[in-house]
Parts: C-alpha cells; sequence; structure tokens
C-alpha cells in the first residue's frame, strides 16, 4: 500500500520546503519532492498544511489514566494518547521498583516492542539513583549497581534495554555506566548530586545523555557548572528537556537550545494524567495529585512527572523564540540520534521510516501515520 502526501509544507532539522510531497511505501519513506507527484494508492491532500517527522519520546511514563508501570495493557493504551499527538516512536520509561518488577516490566515491553515496530524499547529510570535527588521514585526501591544487577536487567529485556538513568556519584556507577554502554545502551545522567567534574567522568565511561536537564539534579552555578555545565561543553551529549511550563522556565530553555544547537532533545517525562484530565493518579505505587496540569507528589511540591504530550512542546518551544526547524528537530532528529536510530528515525527523506504527522496552522495534530499506518 503506497501513501501520497502531498500539497504540504515539508519541515525537519534541514529546513522548509513549501509544495512538497512525500510518498509512503509500507513502513519507509520512498520518495519526497515537489511538483508533479507519482501514483499512489492512496491520496492526501493537506491543502498547504504542515507536514513533519514522526515525534520520538525519550522518557515518557504513561497516558491517558495508564501508567506503563502497570503492564502492556496500559503501556498500549497511554500510547495511543501519544501517537494522537504525533509521537509515533516511543521508548517506555519505568520508575524505581522492586529488581523482580522491574525485570517483570522489561520482559513485558520486550514482548510488545517484538509485535510493535513503534515501541522502541524500555528506559530504566531507576532504581540507580541519588536518593536526595530522587524526585518521584520511591526511596526504599533505590539501590547502588552491582554488576550482577546490570547483568539481570540485560538478560530481562532481551536485546530492548534503550536507556537507563544513573547517579554517577553511587558506589560502582561507573563501571555501571561502562557495562551499559558495552551492551548498547544509551546511559544517562540524572538524579544526582553529582558536580561538573564527576559527571564528565561519566561522560567518559560512556554517558551520552542527561535527563530532563536541570530537574533533579545541581543547577547550572558560575562557580560550579554541575551536570548541565557539563553536558553543554561536551558535544557527545544529548540533554532532555521537559519544555511544558512548569518543569524549566521557557526563557531557560531557551538558553539551553541555544546553548547546545541540535542537542537537546523534548521529552514529555508524561505520567498517567497526560492527555486526561486533573484528578488523583499513580505514578509507579505513589499518589499524585495534578491540579491545572501540574503533577505534584501528594501533599507535597514534588514534581510528579509532567501531562505534556510532544505536539504541546513544539508549541511551547516555538512561543518561547525557538527557530521552527530547531523545535522539529529537538523532537525528531535529535532524539533519534541519542538512540543511535539516527540513520532511520526524524527525517523527511527517502528511506527513513514511513512517520510523519501533519499540522494544521496553530501547530495541532491534524493527521498522524506511524511506520506507515494511519493513525486513526
Amino acid at each position: 500500500m503506497t501513501t501520497l502526501v502531498t500539497g504540504a509544507r515539508l519541515l525537519d532539522e534541514g529546513g522548509v520546503v513549501e509544495g512538497g510531497w512525500v510518498l509512503l511505501d509500507g513502513d519507509t519513506i520512498a520518495a519526497t519532492g515537489t511538483g508533479d507527484p507519482p501514483p499512489a494508492g492512496e491520496r492526501v491532500d493537506l491543502g498547504g498544511g504542515g507536514l513533519v517527522p514522526g515525534f520520538v519520546d525519550l522518557h515518557a511514563h504513561g497516558g491517558g489514566g495508564h501508567s506503563f508501570d502497570d503492564g502492556p495493557d496500559a503501556v498500549r493504551a497511554a500510547l495511543a494518547v501519544h501517537r494522537a499527538a504525533g509521537t509515533t516512536r516511543s521508548v517506555v520509561s519505568l520508575v524505581a521498583a522492586p529488581m523482580a518488577e522491574l525485570e517483570e516490566s522489561l520482559a513485558g515491553i520486550a514482548d510488545l516492542a517484538a509485535a510493535d515496530p513503534t515501541v522502541l524499547g524500555a528506559h530504566l529510570e531507576g532504581p540507580f539513583l541519588a536518593p536526595t535527588r530522587r524526585g518521584a521514585h520511591e526511596a526504599c526501591h533505590l539501590r547502588e549497581p552491582t554488576r550482577a544487577d546490570v547483568d539481570r536487567l540485560l538478560a530481562a529485556a532481551r536485546g530492548t534495554l534503550r536507556q537507563v538513568t544513573v547517579a554517577p556519584e553511587l558506589p560502582a556507577a561507573l563501571d555501571a555506566v561502562r557495562a551499559f554502554a558495552a551492551a548498547g545502551v544509551t546511559v544517562a545522567v540524572g538524579h544526582t548530586e553529582a558536580g561538573a567534574a564527576l559527571t564528565a567522568a561519566a561522560f567518559d565511561a560512556g554517558a551520552r545523555l542527561l535527563t530532563h536537564a536541570l530537574n533533579a539534579m545541581p543547577g547550572l552555578h558560575h562557580r560550579e557548572p554541575g551536570p548541565v555545565g557539563a553536558a553543554l561543553a561536551d558535544p557527545r551529549v544529548t540533554l532532555e528537556l521537559v519544555l511544558d511550563g512548569v518543569h524549566v522556565h521557557p526563557v531557560v530553555a531557551a538558553l539551553l537550545m541555544a546553548g547546545a544547537p541540535g542537542r537537546v532533545a523534548l521529552v514529555t517525562d508524561a505520567m498517567a494524567a497526560a492527555g486526561g484530565s486533573d484528578g488523583d493518579h499513580r505514578l509507579g505505587a505513589l499518589e499524585v495529585t495534578v491540579r491545572g496540569g501540574r503533577a505534584v507528589l501528594a501533599g507535597t511540591d514534588t514534581i510528579a512527572g509532567s501531562t505534556l504530550t510532544q505536539d504541546a512542546a513544539l508549541r511551547a518551544a516555538l512561543a518561547a523564540g525557538v527557530a521552527e526547524p530547531a523545535a522539529v528537530a529537538a523532537l525528531t532528529a535529535v532524539p533519534a540520534r541519542a538512540l543511535g536510530l539516527g540513520h532511520r528515525l526524524g527525517r523527511l527523506a527517502p528511506g527513513y521510516a514511513a512517520d510523519v504527522v501533519a499540522l494544521g496552522a496553530d501547530r495541532s495534530v491534524t493527521a498522524v501515520w506511524a511506520a506507515g499506518e494511519r493513525v486513526r
């Protein structure tokens, strides 16, 4: 089945092409261009609307009232909410839990990834986190990494552990970073008290990502640049950013993107309330209260993920003054490269995945194709 999307304003990391078309053939983009398009089994005319690559979310915990920690059915239901908002490829993030529960969750995500190419694998945000920077992770489930832990988690994931967050100040943490990186896992520094020097040591050990920059870590200080400064200074490193107006001020977000061009990935860190309503929810085993779209641990001011979807993150980036190609790249090509998938995801070009998102004039999502299939 071929689908021709025509009458489009094509926009990706490379810039803008007016009056363009994209031909989807199965799960791959077969051709792009302007002028007379080729024939296709189905033709969709956007009438001058925007067309961007599908969004790639490195970090999310749920949506639509469902938490990724609650098993495969909950993962499917939550992902449907994010698919409708333009996220065509997702890494499924898990909060800290007992090792046996993490192994069970990883095995379930591996099964999902085998059946659904839009599920990229799992992200273990815990348990290797600093207790003082644990955020919405239960302290009783945090632990210091050992080689046995690394081997257990890798075995459970069966090659689908995409990302793991590690606080590098924990004993043997740098050894764990090396072991995960050697196994092909993207290692992130996060939920940490580490300064710039130790963070740089983690990057030298193989870490290549900073989990939700500026949150759950020391700030950027003029005499101690901390993890954010170390990440900004290292061209190998991608910085996650939750751009929801709650986690990071838009002015600071724009400065971060300007300071690391092509290296900031807009993530949602979404919990169950994303795409839903205010109220009481859960993140792992913890109670979360959502009011005005702001999620906090019940009875506290501690941020507990977000209610963000990536289409809203795009609009927030543009409102903060980020240039359109850079904002789109932060949702597409940048996170794809962070996972080593930049050759397949994040561009409107032949040979890339048939993941495309149609946008209206207000940058709302009007249509989505994921792996060549129209999202209904």
